[in-house]
């Protein structure tokens, strides 16, 4: 904080010891004003470090207390007195004998090192007020995504077992390897604790989802992507992706029996990341698929809220054609200090 704290903080301070000084001596210039001011303020400032220390071990109490109040009067009274020797001092070294600093008078010096102290007292409060608000909104965020991921697991795992249950019958021996890779992907799910994973994980993820799909639908499913090399490292949210493609499976290729193509594309610019599925299959209106809570793109919808601030979108559209159109724009630079901060590990 040093030369930062001295500069935004006290320079104001010492702009005003410079015109106090020039009003009250009617001889002085402006330099030799704005040198003394500069000593002044370079004293208050030092020791208004150890104001911001002490108030950081001595927290506001709540509720508040006569007895807190008591003893910032005592360290108001000490700093004042410190800030008339400390100035004494620094003057009595640059005139070359012994001065003691009093200004307008002893009495009016006094107050006005009160009135220092009071202001980096009540500076620093309102700033430590202002980061424990901020954890406290960090932490909440955390746990909302910790919320979001729960509800999520189990929204796969209903729609997997839908698959296996739909293979049973016709195919058992299909059904026990859906079982299987089922497991694997729900392992994998559950173990999965951070908000962010790189573009290359996502979709590893997702082409183990749609081998399974795949034993379900067969030849009625066709899935094409088209990501270049340079997105594998881009950052999206964990199972955002699978979000999309799921929901192109369920609501494009399952109702129809006619063969279903979904074309996942990814495209990466020096900011964002746009992620798009397109499906060509029985369409949606966009109010079916994301206006009802509980479904993927809700909760997507809530962890892009928490993560990126509202700087994420999530478009949908019916195809020309017929089918729809799901595309997620990802900044590349989410919200640090909150709940993305340490996400990626």
């Amino acid at each position: 904080m040093g030369l930062a704290y001295l500069l935004i903080g006290w320079l104001p301070v010492g702009a005003l010891f410079t015109l106090l000084i020039l009003t009250a001596h009617a001889d002085a210039t402006l330099l030799g004003a704005a040198l003394i001011a500069l000593r002044l303020m370079v004293a208050a400032a030092a020791l208004g470090l150890v104001v911001q220390r002490f108030t950081e071990r001595y927290a506001w109490p709540h509720p508040f207390r006569l007895g807190f109040l008591l003893v910032h009067v005592g360290a108001a009274g000490l700093y004042s007195v410190t800030w008339l020797l400390l100035n004494s001092v620094i003057e009595s070294v640059f005139r070359g004998r012994l001065i003691l600093v009093v200004g307008y008078g002893l009495g009016p010096f006094l107050v006005l090192g009160v009135w220092l102290y009071v202001m980096v007292a009540g500076v620093s409060y309102a700033t430590q007020a202002t980061q424990r608000a901020a954890r406290a909104e960090a932490i909440a965020a955390r746990s909302r995504l910790a919320e979001l991921r729960a509800q999520l697991n189990p929204h796969f795992l209903f729609n997997a077992l839908h698959t296996v249950v739909q293979l049973i019958p016709r195919a058992p021996g299909r059904a026990a390897q859906a079982a299987e890779q089922i497991a694997a992907l729900l392992r994998t799910a559950i173990e999965e604790d951070r908000d962010l994973v790189s573009l290359a994980e996502e979709r590893a993820f997702v082409e183990r989802y749609l081998a399974v799909e795949l034993l379900r639908f067969s030849d009625r499913l066709t899935v094409r992507v088209d990501a270049p090399g340079e997105t594998d490292a881009a950052l999206v949210p964990s199972f955002a992706l699978l979000t999309l493609v799921e929901n192109a499976v369920r609501h494009g290729a399952a109702p129809r029996v006619e063969p279903t193509e979904i074309t996942v594309t990814a495209a990466l610019s020096p900011r964002a990341l746009t992620l798009t599925v397109r499906d060509t299959g029985a369409g949606a209106a966009p109010e079916r698929l994301a206006g009802g809570d509980g479904t993927g793109l809700q909760r997507l919808r809530d962890r892009l809220a928490v993560l990126y601030d509202g700087r994420a979108r999530l478009d949908l559209a019916p195809g020309a054609g017929g089918g729809f159109t799901a595309s997620l724009l990802i900044p590349q630079d989410p919200i640090r200090g909150g709940a993305a901060d340490g996400a990626v590990g």
